[in-house]
């Protein structure tokens, strides 16, 4: 930051002469504090003409306090001397311009000039926020508009929000006013053009200005030894029925204040410690009632049993029915299966049956969406003949009745079994289908040498912006421009956003999230309540997204994914080589994600219409494909779309998920031989079908619109979204939008 000298020359005061000002006040001379000791009452003597026409005194106190907002959106703090030396320069050229009024906008000339001097980008601050109020009254007339349509109409954005509680409402509105104050106050004239146009999208902009994203949360190290929430001391349970209530409290509180996924991985392993405690009490109990060494071990282990069964209906109940403070029912997943005790086998078992066996009355009842379950599927132990097998039949029986749990293959190929295979550590999805990037103990985004091993628990994502590469495409052929040229603009734009973004979550407190940030949550997360959290996110990730390949293939040569490709894996190599060289030139863990995208599917297609029209398999139809997924329509085998997609899956090891559509009733063997294929393929694998619930009678059925055994068309319906399970009808009614049923409607292979 420049230096500015107390005395400075005359310079005359007019609208255009911002150049001189900073010549001025760049340059020394010496007559500046004569002159403002000399004009003390003249200043007293000034009236400021405000853009109404109204009047007020001339006040340097009012200046001040504008230049310190200024200075504070932009994390500048300026020294009391360097406000001092604005101060005066103001005063000296408010007096030099003779006049008894001055016009407000003059006022504003003379403050900018100042602040160009000092910091050109708080300079730019000051002049983006002095039209605030014509701004406020344009941006609040819109929160209004939106907040009519919430009120009375709803909102389907989010298939995990139900907007007809008031809760719910009440957090929308809140989010339309906040998505307006981020694009206001933190991105640039090029960012808000782009995003307008449909050239990126950043995600969550409501949300994205206060907290982090999606993350593994390690529970294990928050419960351990006790923890303090909410003013409250709670020590570690000796129990399992406790360890699920305290863990339930931390899950809630926890995932409230962030957005996006919120993963507890091997909760298996979490849960076990806990189940031997409660098992040496009630066997030691038993013991003492007088039975035999054997019964009582048996007993014990009934009531271990019913206790587990007991703790995950409760998560169950709590997670699909108490909304966080949000406005939706938090995205919470469970990773399993990996651990090989008996208390760990326990849990899995547990958890599996309790989703089969569903919610809700006994004649009528039906799984729930959270928590999200995945299978950590090890060949060595799940597969045929080995320990666990048992474990992955149970976990199949559960997929082909409630879609859950997901697979994850830690023993194929690919970035995640690569991790287990050669640290055995788990890089458990955050959510739907993010994952991290590596962070070495020592190293941090390189290993230090051999013995350097990886963390993945405990780290989060700051953010994601997707790409619309279709839009992108198109430009750059009307325009005659080169296509990756166009395409290097935009990725850059999504580079500066997420610098910043750091930078501006680096300045946050540990008290906004003292679960994560003071008592173990997140890596590193032992920090005084006031410290910042910069230290913490060297090790968060931040996602470039894609969307929409198969269109982009049809757009370069009329061909869809499944004919052809070739161009749309030219295309993702080409940004995983941009992305590489960002990441090793900012020094950020950035990752490229294959974007889950739900509102955005039909947002992009109107933008895309809106710019260059409709093009035949472009934007024909009211949504666009997801990530590098074929079309949904495609006539091809589950095992077809399984190879035509696996062609992508090691160019997006920041975020993936693959699935196939299984055209059969409820077959357990073509189930669990599609499963294993994709776990000799690396993949992390969705089982989808459309499940169908009558409220009525509870009969259950794939995908039936009236209920064949009582005529009712009150049906529960679950469907795949992206990567998860939603509601696309609750008693009748839809939750989801219209043009995420219309993909729902014309799906073949997903």
């Amino acid at each position: 930051m420049q230096k500015i000298s107390n005395d400075i020359g005359a310079v005359p005061i007019t609208q255009n002469s911002h150049a001189a000002v900073t010549d001025a006040i760049k340059n020394n001379s010496e007559n500046l504090i004569n002159i403002l000791n000399f004009s003390r009452r003249s200043l007293s003597n000034i009236t400021i003409v405000k853009k109404d026409g109204t009047k007020e005194k001339y006040n340097i106190e009012k200046v001040v306090d504008a230049i310190k907002k200024s200075a504070t959106r932009m994390l500048v703090t300026f020294s009391d001397k360097e406000i001092k030396d604005i101060c005066n320069f103001v005063n000296k050229s408010v007096l030099e311009m003779n006049t008894d009024e001055v016009e407000i906008i003059q006022m504003h000339n003379i403050v900018e000039s100042a602040l160009q001097a000092l910091s050109p980008k708080v300079a730019e601050s000051y002049r983006n926020y002095r039209n605030y109020k014509t701004d406020f009254v344009s941006m609040l007339d819109k929160v209004y508009q939106e907040s009519q349509r919430i009120m009375y109409i709803g909102d389907k954005e989010n298939a995990n929000a139900d907007s007809a509680l008031v809760s719910t409402k009440r957090s929308l509105i809140f989010n339309e006013l906040n998505k307006e104050l981020y694009k206001k106050f933190f991105l640039t004239v090029e960012d808000k053009q782009a995003i307008k146009e449909g050239y990126i999208y950043i995600h969550d902009m409501s949300a994205r200005r206060d907290t982090m994203n999606c993350c593994l949360f390690d529970v294990a190290a928050v419960l351990k030894g006790g923890f303090e929430m909410g003013n409250i001391w709670y020590n570690e349970p000796r129990s399992l029925d406790v360890a699920f209530d305290v863990i339930g409290d931390i899950v809630m509180a926890a995932a409230s204040q962030q957005y996006g996924g919120f993963t507890v991985p091997e909760v298996d392993k979490i849960l076990a410690p806990y189940a031997q405690k409660t098992y040496e009490r009630q066997y030691d109990r038993y013991i003492c009632m007088g039975l035999s060494f054997e019964k009582a071990r048996e007993e014990a282990m009934k009531d271990v049993q019913n206790d587990y069964e007991q703790g995950f209906q409760g998560w169950e109940y709590k997670f699909n029915t108490v909304a966080s403070s949000r406005g939706d029912y938090p995205f919470i997943t469970v990773t399993t299966g990996l651990g090989t005790n008996e208390f760990e086998v326990m849990a899995t078992m547990a958890c599996l049956k309790t989703r089969q066996g569903g919610q809700g009355k006994k004649e009528c009842k039906k799984p729930v969406l959270f928590p999200k379950i995945v299978f950590l599927y090890d060949e060595e132990l799940h597969g045929e003949g080995k320990p666990l097998e048992n474990l992955f039949k149970a976990g199949v029986e559960c997929s082909k009745k409630t879609m859950y749990p997901d697979w994850l293959s830690l023993s194929g190929e690919g970035y995640v079994a690569s991790m287990y295979k050669k640290y055995k550590r788990v890089v458990s999805p955050m959510g739907c289908r993010a994952f991290l990037s590596p962070w070495y103990e020592r190293g941090g985004m390189e290993p230090a040498d051999e013995n350097d091993k990886p963390i993945f628990v405990g780290r989060f994502n700051i953010g994601a912006i997707s790409l619309n590469l279709p839009m992108i495409y198109a430009k750059a052929k009307q325009e005659s421009k080169n296509f990756y040229d166009v395409l290097d603009y935009y990725m850059n734009l999504i580079r500066k956003i997420h610098i910043r973004t750091y930078e501006y979550l680096g300045e946050m407190r540990a008290s906004v999230n003292p679960l994560a940030y003071c008592e173990g949550g997140f890596y590193g997360g032992h920090l005084g309540f006031h410290d910042k959290i910069k230290p913490l996110l060297k090790s968060a990730t931040a996602s470039f997204g894609i969307t929409a390949l198969n269109e982009l293939q049809e757009l370069h040569n009329g061909k869809s994914l499944v004919e052809d490709g070739a161009f749309a894996i030219e295309v993702m190599e080409y940004i995983n080589k941009k992305v590489a060289e960002f990441k090793k030139e900012d020094g950020w863990l950035y990752a490229l994600y294959g974007t889950p995208a739900e509102n955005l599917c039909g947002l992009q297609v109107k933008q895309f219409r809106k710019k260059y029209g409709i093009v035949g398999n472009v934007s024909d139809k009211p949504y666009v494909s997801n990530s590098f997924h074929c079309h949904v329509s495609e006539q091809i085998s589950p095992i077809e779309k399984q190879d035509l997609e696996g062609r992508f899956w090691n160019l997006m090891n920041g975020g993936k998920i693959q699935y196939v559509k299984y055209p059969i009733s409820y077959n357990t063997k073509a189930v669990e031989t599609l499963i294993r294929r994709a776990m000799d393929k690396g993949f992390y694998e969705g089982v989808n079908l459309s499940l169908s619930y009558c409220d009525d009678c509870g009969h259950q059925e794939l995908n039936m619109d009236v209920c064949p055994k009582c005529g009712s068309k009150n049906l529960t319906k679950i469907d795949r979204m992206n990567g998860y399970l939603a509601y696309s009808r609750v008693k009748g009614d839809s939750r989801l939008a219209d043009h995420k049923m219309e993909e729902i409607k014309d799906r073949v292979s997903m």
